[in-house]
């Protein structure tokens, strides 16, 4: 049986799609997640998407906190279940309390898009265990409010805990302390990222196939779980 990973989407959401092509390139099952529905449909992993959720109105991911779908999300992801938060999706885990920190504007007040070399932290994760701690991958980002913050004390709980997963491998393109561009929870089960894995599952769509690996490694998880 494959495990169902379900696909967010709010008003503004627009990678969604891509997202969802993701699971399905993995040989897992997508289902799709409303946010006005305090429903999560049974499965296994939930992916909250990069977009515009509510327009970014008041600041990214403020509004989508509050979403009833994110409701149960918090829940699940507190019982263990597996969550990703992609760019707007990480700034939204980030305003749910469900990983530490805060996405601001990117150093500079210019959106970035290009492709990005990033170096695989920890693979103890249930995003993460397909790569091999400090693989090189290359995946898209594309944001305006990519860097990443936190107290200096977080900071150093997340690198002493192991819970940076990404660190940009070249020059830091938005100004995130210690060029983070990806954290854990204190479990490894809710990973948030600011560039686009699932932009990055086919040579020919995108600069690589590097971010497949996210998707390969949760459906390992919950098949052997």
């Amino acid at each position: 049986m494959s495990a169902r990973s379900g696909v967010i989407s709010f008003p503004g959401t627009l990678d969604d799609v891509d997202a969802a092509r993701a699971v399905r390139l993995a040989g897992g099952v997508d289902v799709a997640l409303w946010h006005a529905d305090a429903d999560l449909k049974g499965v296994d992993a939930v992916i909250v998407p990069g977009g515009f959720s509510y327009g970014d109105y008041l600041r990214c991911g403020a509004i989508a906190r509050f979403a009833p779908v994110m409701g149960e999300v918090v829940e699940a992801a507190r019982r263990g279940m597996p969550v990703l938060g992609i760019c707007n999706g990480f700034q939204v885990l980030c305003e749910a309390g469900l990983l530490p920190g805060a996405l601001t504007r990117n150093e500079g007040l210019h959106f970035i898009c290009r492709d990005e070399w990033l170096r695989v932290e920890s693979s103890a994760t249930a995003w993460t265990s397909r790569y091999e701690p400090g693989a090189e991958i290359l995946v898209p980002l594309k944001s305006g409010e990519g860097r990443y913050q936190a107290s200096p004390e977080t900071l150093d709980e997340l690198e002493g805990e192991g819970r940076v997963v990404f660190r940009y491998a070249g020059a830091n393109p938005n100004g995130s302390q210690r060029g983070i561009a990806g954290v854990a929870s204190a479990n490894g089960r809710v990973v948030g990222l600011m560039p686009h894995p699932e932009h990055a599952t086919e040579p020919l769509t995108g600069p690589s196939d590097d971010g497949l690996g996210m998707f390969l490694s949760v459906l390992d998880g919950v098949l052997t779980a």
